[in-house]
């Protein structure tokens, strides 16, 4: 067993994995430019599929020319908190990939699996460094794919919002109970020998 952020683990793992977690309550300090590369550095030894490395980033910090179109993407539950990040992420995958020896693209079954380790590493990566990323769902991909002037080809992931950790009275009331780490299912819910089984 491992115990870490008032979780337990019931094999045992690295604390770090428990310790990282996905807040919404940020200090809205400044992060530098250069310590948000090394969360994409991070991001860019995850695993692939032929080393394909689909992920791609398109990222604003915040006072900057670029944080209002990023910012304006987001429904506004997630304005409502990630108002207070330091930086805001689009995360893209690429559809197609080139095979070594191949001399044309073909189509990656594994691109959005891809990406999210690579989203994974990243979020890894913030907690280590003292940071917090909060990757979510709730903005118009629609939107972003034409604001950001995606190229066909790729797909929108998700967004994330990265900052400094804050105490959760800054975040409206009705979210302040929930500004916590949460827990998970068991691995034996999840974990099938041989064959799958429904969940009981």
């Amino acid at each position: 067993m491992t115990e870490a952020n008032a979780r337990v683990a019931d094999y045992p793992i690295d604390p770090r994995f428990l310790e990282r977690w996905s807040p919404r309550s940020f200090t809205g300090e400044a992060i530098s430019e250069a310590e948000l590369m090394t969360l994409f550095e991070a991001a860019r030894w995850a695993p692939s599929s032929y080393n394909s490395q689909p992920w791609r980033f398109v990222y604003a910090l915040r006072d900057t020319p670029s944080w209002d179109g990023l910012f304006g993407l987001l429904n506004e539950y997630n304005q409502s908190w990630a108002r207070n990040a330091s930086a805001l992420v689009v995360a893209l995958s690429k559809s197609t990939m080139l095979p070594p020896g191949k001399d044309r693209e073909i189509p990656s079954h594994s691109h959005s699996f891809d990406t999210g380790s690579g989203c994974a590493y990243l979020a890894l990566q913030a907690s280590i460094s003292g940071w917090a990323a909060h990757a979510m769902v709730g903005f118009d991909m629609d939107t972003a794919f034409a604001r950001l002037q995606v190229p066909q080809g790729y797909r929108v992931e998700a967004a994330i919002a990265i900052g400094r950790r804050g105490d959760k009275a800054l975040l409206p009331e009705a979210m302040q109970a929930r500004e916590e780490p949460n827990g998970r299912v068991p691995v034996t819910q999840f974990a099938m020998e041989g064959r799958f089984r429904n969940e009981v």
